[in-house]
């Protein structure tokens, strides 16, 4: 039979699971209480939490979530996951916070929405621009033709006025 603690861990960890569409999974092994606090908070600054869970406390949470299925391969060995929003943003974070103690700190993997990507997914798109940044981008590269397109229909007006400012110059000289 749970303990009233196990309870309010799987009702905050569903929480979790609710406000956050990036997890990512790390095995801490190895780590001190002192280390682990300072993982958390150098993430707390780019607004990502850290948890150390029991993997089967975090299964039994994750059954009601889109997540389950990408999250269970993931729970194996003492386990911690960073919860975040923006993808980019929460790999980088977590790659930068663990990054002392990168060869005691193992990522496993992580789940966007319901997707799980692996170690190697979590580091590439540790390396992407946040979300921001492309949709930028995106409509910069759509702005661009568009503002080409007004200038090549503004340049024959501009061509017509230069001519009549020139006329007028040279029959005012003429004059």
């Amino acid at each position: 039979m749970p303990t009233e603690a196990k309870h309010e861990t799987i009702d905050a960890l569903r929480v979790e699971l609710g406000q956050h569409r990036t997890m990512i999974v790390s095995e801490y092994r190895g780590l001190k209480v002192k280390e682990i606090s300072e993982i958390r908070r150098a993430l707390r600054k780019s607004s990502v939490s850290y948890r150390v869970v029991k993997n089967r406390l975090m299964r039994i949470a994750a059954q009601e979530n889109v997540a389950a299925a990408a999250l269970s391969p993931l729970l194996v060995g003492p386990t911690a996951i960073a919860f975040g929003n923006d993808e980019a943003a929460t790999a980088q974070a977590v790659l930068d916070a663990v990054r002392p103690y990168a060869k005691i700190v193992k990522i496993t993997g992580g789940v966007l929405g319901s997707s799980r990507i692996d170690a190697d997914g979590v580091t590439r798109l540790a390396t992407l621009p946040s979300r921001e940044v492309l949709l930028s981008e995106a409509l910069g590269a759509i702005a661009a033709p568009m503002s080409t397109v007004a200038g090549l229909f503004d340049a024959p007006l501009r061509d017509v006025a230069g001519l009549v400012d020139a006329l007028i110059t040279q029959r005012g000289a003429a004059a």
